[in-house]
Formats: structure tokens, sequence, C-alpha cells
């Protein structure tokens, strides 16, 4: 697709999902103890306020106690600025997530569509790039939901390009993310694919592998808190931040991305 500056960085509205007491039964890879649904909320409504200090409208969504994981609301839905669509998270136990986010993308959107097919894709397995968008396979995220997906964004007139996750990677966006301009963060084994060509990287530091996950939100890079090694190396390539805490969403394998549904509107 052509370039589209700013696609992946700048915007002016974002999508949240207040954080349910039920998310002590949150999925995770390993147990690092229950994440507390009140210390959560705290930190999500940092969160919130930090989108917001950057210029967005933010919805904050009532919490779901039947869905664990239904803060991190960017698995369930994909937003571009000419559409939402609707997409189907791996774990079992997410099912029914994304009919209860359509109302709101209902509201925000003309066009609202499901990914055709059957597989499976989370969003957190997808990377937005100013001029395309990379979706990586995962426990989460195979490969008939990744083709289909991939030849949804096609036809809505994006390059999408599906990508093997490294193994023990969670998610594709746990070991990287955009800082828009060509600028991509992420951990050395993500790096040494060469999924990312030719662009300009910023390597996170040894020992702050979960700092990949960050999020440009128009002028600042929303970086989570206690990971100073990659503040610093985010800002010595040109960025300015903002620290986040994230600290109950770890415990669930949740960061910064997870949390919101970004886009832009006219």
């Amino acid at each position: 697709m052509p370039r589209r500056e700013g696609l992946s960085w700048r915007f002016s509205h974002a999508i949240t999902r207040t954080p349910a007491d039920s998310v002590a039964n949150g999925l995770r890879a390993v147990d690092t103890g229950d994440p507390s649904g009140t210390a959560f909320r705290a930190e999500h409504a940092a969160y919130v306020q930090a989108l917001e200090a950057a210029g967005l409208t933010v919805d904050v969504l009532p919490p779901l106690e039947a869905y664990p994981d239904s803060c991190f609301v960017e698995d369930p839905a994909f937003c571009l600025p000419n559409g939402a669509i609707l997409l189907r998270p791996g774990a079992a136990s997410r099912k029914g997530e994304a009919g209860e986010i359509r109302a709101v993308l209902e509201s925000r959107f003309d066009r609202v569509v499901e990914v055709p097919g059957s597989g499976h894709v989370d969003g957190g397995d997808v990377l937005t790039l100013d001029d395309e968008i990379l979706i990586g396979l995962s426990a989460r995220t195979d490969r008939e939901g990744a083709e289909a997906f991939a030849g949804l964004l096609r036809e809505w007139g994006y390059t999408a390009r599906v990508a093997e996750t490294p193994e023990g990677v969670l998610h594709f966006k746990t070991a990287c993310s955009t800082l828009g301009e060509g600028v991509i963060l992420a951990t050395k084994v993500m790096i040494d694919t060469s999924f990312f060509g030719s662009r300009r990287t910023i390597t996170v530091p040894d020992s702050e592998d979960y700092a990949a996950n960050v999020i440009r939100v128009n002028d600042v890079v929303l970086v989570p808190e206690g990971y100073p090694k990659t503040t610093a190396a985010i800002e010595a390539g040109g960025f300015r931040t903002v620290t986040v805490p994230t600290h109950e969403a770890r415990k669930v394998d949740g960061g910064l991305s997870c949390l919101s549904l970004r886009f832009a509107r006219n």
C-alpha cells in the first residue's frame, strides 16, 4: 500500500475497558500471582489519563465480569480510519468478547465487519506500520485466521504480510512495537528474524524484554514503568516518553498496547 504517514501513531480516539475483579482469573503463561482488580483499576485510570494527555478522546467501557481478560480490548477487534474489524481470539475463554465490543465500534464507525471463516486472530499479533500491516502467527493466531484477515485488509487497500512469530513469544507485539516514522523497537530475537528489513530498529536492552511493548500516541511514546534502560534507548532515538504503570497487567500477560483500541477519525 502507499505509505500512509502517521497511520501507526497519529490517533484521535481510543476505546478501553475497565478491568473486572475476575481479572484475577485471567490467562497467563507463567503464574506470578493474581492481579488485584482494585490495583489494576487504579493503573488503568492512569493509562486512560495518559491517553487523554496525548490528545485522545477515550471511551471507557464498563467491566465484564464474565470475561476475565476483557480489559485487553485490542485482541477482539482492530481499527483503521475507514472501519473496524471484529477478530476471533484464539483462547476459548475469550470467545464472545468481540460481540461485547461490537456496539461501541458501530457507534464510532460506518463499517464494522468480521474476519471471514473460522480461523483465529488476536489483535496482539497485529503490528500496524505506516506502509504495511504485519500479522504474526502464534498460539493465539493461526494460519487460517491470519490469511483471512490479511485478505480482508488487502480488500480495504492495505498491504498485509503474515510472519512467523519466534518460538516462546506469546504475541507478535509482546516483542516489538512501532515508534512511528519507520522506527521499530524490538527484542534482539525479533530483530534477528529480519522481519523488519532495512527499517531502523532500536534494540530492547537485556533483561527488559517486557518493555518491547510500548505505544506511540501522537507526540509521545508510552512506556511501562520500571524499565529505565529501554526508556533511555527510546529517548536517545529522538522520542519523548511517558511512563505508565502496568504491574497488574503484566501478571496476566498484558501490556500497554493490549489495553486500548486506538484510531483516527476525521
